[in-house]
């Protein structure tokens, strides 16, 4: 069994800061990471919104982050974790080849959109489907883009899409909303932003690109196609930390509960897109990660 000083579980922007703010503060660290490093943010052509940077492309910003937390000397272990215990007065971690006790734990394991579920979408994210308009929006100003969803993350991104997009159209499967009464009011009456209601996504259209979709009545089961640049999904996330049940605290959603320090039990901290938190962005995430590493180097002494 191979021990350090803290465990940090995901290497996406979170879990790379930690790492890095980690190993400056002297500790020994291991990440584990068991699809790609960088997480969502490496299926992003280009990222323009991170302070300092300009454009680069979402993988190499991931690979920035990768080569400067493991040129610092964190290890990264690719492996998914299966199990996570406390132990010893410390934590075990458990993944396919092995396990490590570590003295402090940093959950960094993100949240993964929940997808149209429709044929190529996987290939086109990037490429016209996008899943944050905050993000991506600015790359479609002008043009005709739909947003898909009912809660207030998808009138929040159609109020974003129409400052700056010529038409928005809102795609949700019923006639009523989840989003704030107030929300869905100001959507309402902006003159660029037409509602399909009743409506699901059933196809994307376009080659290498979305060039449109076909949205199917889910009343009378009529079809029609519906020309647009790009398609902004917002049908929810699901965090990826079930196997830490039991030892934090979760939310109904699966979020863990933590604040701005970080702190989600004795010894665990938590970074990223996976904490309770309003703001989900690459930055947000990189101050998180600093946050947790600092306060798990200070628990190990």
């Amino acid at each position: 069994m191979k021990n350090t000083d803290i465990a940090i579980i995901g290497a996406g922007t979170a879990g790379m800061s930690a790492a890095i703010y980690a190993k400056r503060a002297g500790k020994d660290v291991v990440m584990f990471e068991g699809y790609m490093p960088g997480g969502q943010i490496v299926v992003t052509p280009e990222v323009d919104n991170y302070p300092a940077l300009g454009k680069v492309s979402g993988v190499d910003f991931a690979m920035g982050l990768l080569n400067q937390a493991t040129e610092l000397g964190a290890e990264m272990i690719s492996a998914e974790v299966t199990k996570v215990s406390r132990k010893d007065g410390g934590f075990e971690i458990v993944y396919d080849g092995g396990e490590v006790q570590a003295k402090a734990l940093i959950i960094a394991t993100g949240a993964k959109n929940r997808k149209l579920d429709v044929d190529r979408e996987e290939n086109l994210t990037g490429y016209g489907v996008s899943y944050c308009a905050t993000c991506d929006g600015a790359f479609y100003r002008g043009k005709t883009v739909a947003v898909v969803g009912g809660g207030n993350t998808a009138f929040e991104d159609a109020e974003v899409l129409a400052s700056m997009c010529a038409k928005v159209y809102l795609v949700h499967r019923r006639e009523g909303f989840r989003a704030e009464p107030e929300k869905v009011a100001k959507v309402r009456n902006m003159p660029n932003v037409e509602f399909l209601l009743n409506a699901k996504v059933v196809s994307l259209n376009g080659s290498d690109k979305v060039e449109g979709i076909t949205v199917e009545d889910v009343v009378t089961g009529e079809r029609k196609d519906v020309a647009l640049d790009g398609v902004f999904v917002a049908v929810g996330q699901t965090p990826t930390t079930d196997v830490f049940a039991g030892l934090v605290e979760r939310d109904k959603a699966g979020y863990i509960v933590a604040g701005e320090d970080c702190v989600a039990a004795d010894g665990i901290f938590v970074a990223g897109d996976c904490r309770t938190k309003k703001v989900r962005q690459l930055v947000t995430a990189a101050a998180d990660g600093s946050v947790a590493a600092l306060a798990a180097s200070e628990y190990c002494g």
